[in-house]
C-alpha cells in the first residue's frame, strides 16, 4: 500500500480558532508551572517512545496532547512493513528531542481504537494534537518523507497551539539529543507582537490582533503565522458585529446579492462548514459580474488563507473557482 500524506492545515479548521488559542493558553500555563517548580517534570529520552492501550489512551494521548503532539504509530507483531517503519519512528522520536510523543498501538490488543482511527490497513500514523486526531500516512514510508511530515506537524503544534513539547532531561541523553528543544529555540524578532496578536484574540479585541498582524506584516510581508493569524483575526472580527438571524435571511432571500452571500460565507466558515462557505462563494461568482463577482472571489482567496492552501477543500475549490470564472 502505497503512503498517504495528509496536510497539517486541517489542524487550524479543526480546532477553530478558539480552541487552538485555549490549547495554546494551557500549553503556556503548563510550562509556567513547570518553571515554578524548577523544571519539574522533564524526561528522559525512553519516555518519548511508549505503549498505549485503550485503558491508558484518554490518559497518555488525549490528555498528554494539550502539552505535546502524539503521533501514534498502529502496527502488529505479523505486519512486516511495521517492523521497518516503526523503528524509523522511534529513532526519529529521540532525534525531536521531545517535540513530540510516539505512542506504539498493537491493533491486535486493541481493536476499538482502530475501528475508532478508521484505519483500514497496517502500518498507519495519526497523529493527536490538542485533543483532536488527524491522519499522517499510511503505509510504508521513507525517512525523508516522514521527516518532512514531522516537521509540518511540530511547526504546526507550535505555532497554531503554543505546544513547544517535552523537556528531555540532558543527564540521560550524554551528547544532547539531534537538535536543540523547541522550547530552548530563541525567541524571533516578532514574539512580542504576535503574542500581542494573541492576547487581543483572547480578549475578544479582534480589531488589536487585526492591527498587531499588520505590525508584522509590514516589516516581514512573508511571515507565514502573521498572515494566517491576520486573515483568521479579520474574519472574527467581521463575525463579531454580525447578526446572524438577519445575514442568514439576508443570504435566502437574495441569492445574487454579493454581500449578503460573502456574509453567511463568513458565518459558515467561523461555524465550521467550510466546503458550504466555499461552495457558497463559488455560486456567487457564477451568478454575479463586474465589481460583484471580483468582491465575492477576493473574499473567498481570503477564505482559503484562513483554512489552509494545503487543504484539500482549498485545491478542490480552487479548481471549482477557475471553472465558474472561466
Amino acid at each position: 500500500m502505497q503512503p498517504r500524506n495528509m496536510s497539517m492545515s486541517g489542524v487550524v479548521d479543526l480546532a477553530a480558532v478558539k480552541a487552538a488559542q485555549e490549547a495554546k493558553a494551557k500549553a503556556e500555563q503548563a510550562r509556567a508551572e513547570a518553571a515554578r517548580q524548577g523544571g519539574a517534570g522533564a524526561v528522559s529520552p525512553a519516555d518519548l517512545v511508549i505503549d498505549v492501550d485503550e485503558a491508558g489512551f484518554e490518559r497518555e494521548v488525549l490528555q498528554r496532547s494539550a502539552e505535546v503532539p502524539v503521533v501514534i504509530d498502529f502496527w502488529a507483531e505479523w505486519c512486516q512493513p511495521c517492523k521497518q517503519l516503526s523503528p524509523v519512528l522511534e529513532r526519529l522520536a529521540v532525534e525531536y528531542d521531545g517535540r513530540f510523543l510516539l505512542a506504539k498501538i498493537d491493533v491486535d490488543a486493541n481493536q476499538m481504537l482502530m475501528q475508532q482511527f478508521g484505519v483500514q490497513g497496517i502500518p498507519a500514523v495519526f497523529a493527536v494534537v490538542a485533543g483532536q486526531a488527524l491522519p499522517l500516512f499510511q503505509g510504508a514510508a521513507g525517512e525523508a518523507q516522514i521527516r518532512q511530515t514531522l516537521d509540518q506537524l511540530v511547526q504546526v503544534a507550535e505555532e497554531r497551539f503554543g505546544l513547544t513539547g517535552l523537556t528531555v532531561d540532558p543527564d540521560a541523553e550524554p551528547g544532547g539529543g539531534g537538535g536543540a528543544s523547541a522550547a530552548e529555540a530563541p525567541a524571533g524578532p516578532y514574539d512580542a507582537l504576535l503574542e500581542a496578536a494573541v492576547q487581543a484574540l483572547d480578549a475578544g479585541d479582534f480589531g488589536g490582533a487585526v492591527q498587531a498582524y499588520k505590525n508584522v506584516l509590514a516589516d516581514d510581508p512573508a511571515n507565514t503565522e502573521a498572515k494566517l493569524g491576520l486573515a483568521q483575526a479579520e474574519l472574527l472580527h467581521r463575525v463579531g458585529a454580525m447578526d446572524p438571524q438577519q445575514v442568514r435571511k439576508d443570504a435566502a432571500d437574495k441569492p445574487a446579492d454579493a454581500q449578503a452571500q460573502i456574509a453567511a460565507a463568513d458565518l459558515d466558515l467561523v461555524g465550521g462548514h467550510v466546503e458550504d462557505a466555499f461552495g457558497r462563494l463559488i455560486d456567487t461568482v457564477r451568478r454575479t459580474a463586474g465589481e460583484d463577482r471580483d468582491a465575492v472571489r477576493l473574499r473567498l482567496l481570503e477564505l482559503f488563507e484562513v483554512v489552509g492552501p494545503d487543504d484539500p477543500r482549498v485545491a478542490a475549490a480552487r479548481r471549482a473557482l477557475a471553472r465558474a470564472l472561466f
